[in-house]
């Protein structure tokens, strides 16, 4: 017997919806059985700075976690490696992850002189390389590359907040002072850049110098409106300590930029406080997403994060969206990089966007080291001073 129309219908239908629950079945059986995508994971994680690397591991991972151990529904796998603050070093590991260890993306970047050096190595043999610190100026201009995506900042533009903030704080006589390597020089060019006054003079200390008595005694002569610094990690635990054990916290304002945060206040508790700091991060910024961020990353490893591991835990949420909007499939570049310029996620800091560069459209604040309600040292969010800002190298990269 000849089946009816209606019972043809009905069959085409169920044939249509059978076929269309295969074909979904099979896309996610596909996906999930996909190898786990390779993800290196370099910066400095030991000596004086290592602090600042082991918060963007720590956030990095901890993204991962929350996501249960997958990035856009897929299992990755990270590969950590210590450049111990050394380019070569730096140079020979990222060659490693990619020769050896076959990953198809690296991210992290602590210092600027580490970075600078992997840069080239790593966008020319085709890896995307997803920066969480370090940004310096010849790869955010000229030199950008669309294999590089930061979740950071370029190096001036923080600085430039506070340069921003001594104009409108009406300081006319400022001196700066700054370890000598690239983001060193990336800090006062970037302070300068919007500051309206003088500067009394710029010093270059060596890099994780422990001792600064020689260069706050010859500061304190010139008698300055204002000290500017950027030294982190353990050197900002020195100078800060040294700067107050001459008296001068409180006397002279000292202004910073990556010098007291998450991983250097713990060790300086109330020797802090009076100090002012531009920062594209603090822990008690007002969304959702940054709340569940401090409360887990809290409880999870016993501190409180510090801009580096906001950084970092973004680079985790953006290559979720990323892997998630591809299906896995990084090995397709262009469509992967399409999907990473969305930027389709939520960031902890506030406003997030990528400029041309690939470097992101976003706040910076002024924090403040003060007591909280418990009477404690901490970071005081004390509003915007530069908002959903760009740097200005952006107009010499050629890519759109």
């Amino acid at each position: 017997m000849n089946p009816s129309s209606t019972q043809r219908k009905n069959m085409t239908s169920r044939l249509t919806r059978i076929a269309l629950l295969t074909c979904l079945t099979a896309a996610s059986m596909s996906l999930s059985a996909q190898q786990a995508i390779k993800i290196g994971f370099l910066g400095t994680l030991s000596g004086p700075a290592g602090a600042l690397g082991q918060d963007q591991y720590d956030a990095f991972m901890l993204g991962i976690s929350q996501l249960g151990g997958k990035l856009g529904g897929v299992t990755v796998q990270v590969i950590k490696e210590d450049d111990q603050l050394k380019p070569d070093l730096g140079v020979q590991q990222a060659q490693k992850l990619i020769e050896k260890d076959k990953v198809s993306i690296i991210t992290g970047g602590t210092f600027s002189n580490v970075l600078m050096a992997i840069h080239k190595p790593v966008t020319e043999a085709g890896v995307f390389l997803i920066g969480s610190n370090a940004g310096p100026s010849p790869i955010t201009g000229k030199g950008c590359s669309p294999m590089f995506f930061s979740t950071s900042w370029n190096n001036d533009t923080q600085h430039e907040s506070m340069g921003q903030y001594a104009t409108d704080s009406g300081y006319k006589r400022v001196y700066v002072l700054a370890p000598n390597y690239q983001a060193g020089k990336d800090a006062v060019s970037g302070f300068k850049f919007l500051f309206k006054g003088q500067i009394i003079d710029e010093v270059y200390t060596q890099v994780n110098q422990p001792d600064y008595s020689a260069e706050i005694s010859q500061l304190q002569s010139e008698k300055p409106d204002a000290v500017y610094v950027f030294y982190p990690g353990g050197m900002g635990v020195n100078f800060v300590k040294q700067y107050q054990q001459a008296g001068l916290l409180g006397k002279i304002p000292l202004l910073s930029t990556a010098t007291v945060d998450g991983t250097t206040l713990p060790a300086l508790k109330e020797l802090a406080i009076g100090l002012i700091a531009g920062t594209p991060y603090s822990p008690d910024i007002d969304n959702s997403q940054n709340k569940k961020f401090v409360t887990d990353f809290t409880k999870k490893y016993g501190r409180i994060p510090s801009q580096y591991a906001a950084q970092s835990y973004d680079a985790a949420m953006l290559l979720d969206s990323a892997i998630r909007k591809t299906g896995g499939r990084v090995d397709n570049k262009e469509a992967f990089r399409a999907a990473l310029k969305l930027a389709d996620f939520k960031s902890v800091a506030g406003p997030f966007r990528f400029n041309n560069n690939q470097f992101p459209i976003r706040n910076y604040y002024r924090v403040e080291v003060a007591k909280d309600a418990s009477g404690q040292a901490a970071l005081v969010n004390k509003g915007v001073v530069l908002k959903e800002y760009s740097d200005r190298l952006h107009t010499q990269c050629e890519m759109k």
